[in-house]
């Protein structure tokens, strides 16, 4: 073995072997540590599923056919296999069969119109109505004289009108022709 063999830790070795038994023998460093860090992600989620399984079953350690389990429920989720070629060309026929409609512009590719795209700018401002001075004056002179004359429950709530604030939107660019 190479002097940098015998400092790496056993599973690299392995990994060293299997690409060595694969025919590949040019490769980065760090292709060991990716497969390292696959191989360990790959054996912790089927030993997680393994013990849920397990768990499940009412069983305290995990066995064999937990282990089992997982690889087949993870094969199965992870590595499905493509629908033949001969049902993606009758898919394909069926679809094709359908023309595409005309264009009606001229050469060039179509784009749509600008009030269309969600590439423009577009700022909301939430813009509170305030009351003026002389409008706070002259209410405040409408309750003193409304105290004199009438409960203060049968007042009209006119506060929360006031204080609702009015959304504008607006895009910004160039002003269109309507």
């Amino acid at each position: 073995m190479a002097d940098g063999e015998e400092d790496l830790p056993r599973d690299a070795k392995i990994v060293k072997t299997l690409l060595k038994s694969m025919g590949v023998e040019n490769y980065e460093p760090r292709v060991v540590h990716q497969f390292l860090e696959l191989w360990y992600r790959y054996v912790v989620d089927v030993l997680t599923d393994a013990q849920v399984y397990s768990e499940h079953a009412g069983k305290s350690t995990i066995d064999s056919d937990d282990v089992k389990l997982a690889i087949q429920s993870k094969v199965n989720f992870s590595f499905s296999q493509p629908p033949p070629r001969e049902v993606l060309l009758e898919l394909a026929r069926e679809r094709n069969k359908i023309p595409l409609p005309k264009s009606l512009s001229g050469p060039g590719m179509a784009l749509p119109p600008e009030a269309d795209t969600l590439i423009s700018p577009n700022y909301q401002l939430a813009i509170s109505k305030k009351r003026t001075y002389e409008a706070v004056e002259e209410t405040e002179e409408d309750e003193e004289a409304s105290d004199s004359k009438t409960n203060p429950s049968q007042e009209p709530r006119t506060d929360m009108q006031q204080n609702t604030p009015q959304r504008v939107s607006f895009p910004l660019g160039p002003k269109r022709a309507r």
